[in-house]
């Protein structure tokens, strides 16, 4: 279960709370605020650029109608998840400010701490500014158009109840999910079933074979707030790069979206067909 927040220490308050004035001084920014003042001589992810390690075209350009914050940290995603250190800080940075993103301190310091892992001084700072010098639990995510509300897909609410449903209706909104969709996949998945493995290898509440579960930062697949976390960042995901078609983004779900691209739509897997017709019928879709 999730651990609880750690006390900031006093020094670091005084820090943040001098920061904070400086910041309103200098930038009429609102709530967020500028964290350049813990790293002497950086000058922020935004105008720092690309990490040159990352490939080019993962900073592909943004489309008609494109938020060019998204096309931007899904290039970042995709350098972090591959283990870029820079990366890994430049979305700590992004969610810290709340550069064109909803500010996040945990999420940030979530990416903070990965960063760290290499001993990087600028990292650990980080994390001791944010108050999170103990370490974070949340797995290290990219939320996406994180100032929308979430999107309603079900027409009808699911009846879940218990202590997994209200984690599940505590954390959905962070990932712009309808609740009642996560909590379709889970029955459907794991049938709320903590501890349940398939002959595949899927594991935990959503199913998460080992290789989604690292690549969605997930440390233990196990803790259920742990493995909620990932299913609903794949989730969210897999809905962002389907353009919304939550059909496939079902299918991608359980057949990978690689098999999505290369049958044009739903594979013709008789499990992916019933799958997504389970969830969509639970759904009243």
């Amino acid at each position: 279960m999730p651990l609880p927040r750690p006390h900031r220490p006093r020094a670091a308050l005084l820090v943040l709370a001098l920061g904070l004035l400086l910041v309103a001084t200098a930038q009429a920014r609102g709530p967020a605020r500028n964290l350049d003042h813990f790293v002497p001589g950086y000058k922020g992810a935004a105008a720092k650029g690309p990490p040159p390690s990352a490939k080019r075209a993962a900073y592909r350009p943004a489309g008609a109608g494109a938020n060019p914050v998204d096309t931007l940290v899904e290039g970042l995603c995709e350098a972090a998840r591959k283990g870029d250190a820079d990366a890994q800080f430049r979305l700590g940075w992004i969610y810290a400010n709340g550069n064109g993103v909803v500010r996040d301190e945990e999420l940030a310091a979530a990416w903070f701490q990965a960063s760290s892992k290499g001993g990087d001084p600028q990292s650990q700072r980080m994390l001791k500014a944010l108050g999170f010098a103990r370490g974070v639990k949340r797995p290290a995510t990219c939320v996406l158009r994180g100032t929308q509300p979430a999107t309603r897909q079900a027409l009808r609410p699911q009846p879940a109840k218990g202590p997994i449903a209200t984690l599940v209706r505590s954390l959905a909104p962070q990932y712009q999910l309808d609740p009642d969709l996560v909590l379709a996949v889970i029955e459907v998945e794991s049938n709320f079933n903590a501890g349940a493995r398939s002959p595949k290898n899927a594991q935990g509440l959503m199913q998460l074979i080992p290789a989604t579960a690292e690549r969605f930062g997930v440390k233990d697949v196990w803790d259920p707030e742990d493995n909620l976390r990932g299913g609903m960042a794949y989730l969210k995901w897999l809905l962002e790069r389907f353009d919304g078609d939550l059909k496939l983004a079902l299918a991608g779900y359980n057949a990978g979206e690689g098999a999505v691209d290369r049958h044009g739509g739903v594979p013709p897997y008789s499990e992916t067909r019933a799958y997504v017709t389970r969830i969509s019928e639970k759904l009243d879709l």
